[in-house]
């Protein structure tokens, strides 16, 4: 993908914690695998070619992050999380088809997994 916009490469969206190893296992069973790299404390998941979800510790933050992430197979992620727990808070079908989930981390941080119908992206 190429960069948009002057200067801009990649995007870090930020997932602040109050514990980083809970924190840690939770965004592994969502994202269905361990971290893909750690930088100094942050954990980070390779979302796309060019954006990272990072998990770092900051207590005084936990619970502010709101991130949207644009999935396919929604219906078998969420088949696998309702297996170890993990259930949605809302879930919607927009008119244009989009099917969107919102998910709370245990500090209140707000995950959205949002897939598009064929033919559409978000």
């Amino acid at each position: 993908m190429d960069s948009v916009g002057e200067g801009f490469d990649e995007l870090l969206a930020i997932a602040c914690v109050r514990d980083r190893a809970a924190g840690m296992r939770w965004y592994e069973t969502l994202l269905g695998r361990p971290a893909d790299a750690m930088a100094g404390e942050e954990a980070l998941w390779r979302i796309g070619a060019d954006a990272w979800l990072v998990v770092d510790e900051r207590p005084a933050r936990a619970g502010a992050c709101t991130v949207t992430i644009a999935v396919r197979g929604l219906d078998a992620m969420l088949e696998r999380l309702a297996a170890a727990g993990v259930r949605p808070e809302h879930a919607e079908r927009y008119a244009n088809g989009v099917h969107h989930v919102t998910i709370a981390d245990p500090d209140g941080n707000s995950v959205s997994l949002a897939e598009a119908p064929a033919g559409f992206s978000l």
